[in-house]
């Protein structure tokens, strides 16, 4: 769908979300028909039912939900649509299923801009074209000025399981190796970025993005994945160290594999942030049996969101939930969970 297309909807006549006409009223069905309807069109939104009927394939099926709150909007790689997209679809991902159908869940706030909405709406139907799914039902609710914060989103998806391996923390063993899809922090720093929180120019983007193709790409090639964590809220770090204490084992990882823009770097040292707590929104670690390590490491470098792919470290044994840095200068330090949320608002 071309992203130029024009808004359905009068905004001289609209030029912003009412609640004038009530919950089921005029307003509320334009939004459905004119901007949802024509932004997400396809066969099973058009039966305008209660929900999505669909026949799934035999096998096992992943589902999982999550909501969007990111302040700004609208930044630097992306925007709240394609970032709840990207989001549900990677969340599916990590379970190694294909991503096949979202749900979309809309509070409004009363005042919030028709054009906003027409542009996050196609920037949707752009992400999950993208990432091959279908927005199959949703919904829609107005509050009042002043009690939401323009947008917020929920997105709700399914996806198949098309394989044999139980990509879990418990499968996790000691011996396997940790591979990061790509460069950290980038989605956080620009997030601070774009709310002028931070004092430096800087031409960084988010690294939002849909990374099930990559996981896909190792499952058909018969890589045994043993795990898989995308590194949203608290970075690389809570990542690791979620998945230690979920497996019961002790992981080391080196930081001088750990690539990290140099713009990342540089905000981090202004601000007082260690990088491997910032959020990202189109990255993961793997969990491999060490033999397949490179053979892996070859397949991530083949596609383009996987060419800063890099083996970070491994699984040491399972006599404790340790997590120990390897500082570049050789010394080590165990990771820690920050107290509290670093940066608020970032998905």
């Amino acid at each position: 769908m071309p992203s130029g297309l024009s808004c359905p909807i009068p905004i001289s006549e609209y030029p912003s979300v009412t609640m004038a006409h009530g919950a089921g009223g005029k307003m509320t069905h334009q939004l459905i028909e004119k901007i949802f309807m024509t932004a997400f069109d396809n066969p099973l939104l058009k039966t305008r039912h209660d929900g999505a009927v669909f026949q799934p394939e035999p096998g096992k099926l992943a589902f999982t939900t999550d909501s969007y709150v990111v302040r700004p909007l609208f930044f630097p790689g992306g925007d709240i649509g394609s970032l709840a997209v990207n989001g549900t679809v990677n969340d599916l991902a990590m379970c190694g299923a294909r991503p096949l159908y979202l749900s979309a869940g809309f509070i409004l706030e009363e005042g919030f801009s028709i054009e906003s909405l027409w542009r996050i709406a196609l920037s949707m139907r752009q992400a999950a074209d993208q990432a091959n799914v279908l927005i199959v039902t949703g919904d829609t609710k107005v509050v009042d000025k002043g009690k939401g914060d323009g947008i917020f989103i929920n997105t709700a998806g399914i996806g198949q399981i098309e394989h044999a391996e139980n990509i879990a923390p418990q499968s996790v063993r000691a011996g396997d190796a940790i591979l990061l899809s790509g460069d950290i922090g980038r989605h956080g720093i620009a997030l601070l970025a774009a709310r002028a929180e931070l004092n430096f120019e800087t031409t960084l983007e988010s690294d939002c993005a849909d990374v099930s193709g990559l996981v896909l790409h190792l499952l058909r090639a018969g890589i045994p994945i043993h795990c898989l964590r995308d590194l949203t809220r608290g970075g690389l770090a809570a990542a690791v160290i979620e998945i230690s204490e979920s497996a019961g084992v002790a992981i080391e990882i080196s930081e001088s594999d750990i690539p990290i823009h140099q713009d990342v770097r540089g905000a981090c040292e202004i601000i007082g942030l260690d990088p491997l707590h910032i959020a990202n929104e189109g990255r993961f670690i793997a969990f491999i049996p060490q033999k397949y390590a490179d053979t892996c490491l070859a397949l991530l470098k083949e596609d383009p969101l996987g060419q800063d792919a890099r083996i970070i470290g491994h699984v040491q044994h399972a006599d404790s939930c340790l997590v120990t840095l390897i500082s570049k200068i050789g010394g080590t330090r165990l990771l820690t969970l920050p107290s509290g949320e670093l940066l608020p608002r970032i998905c």
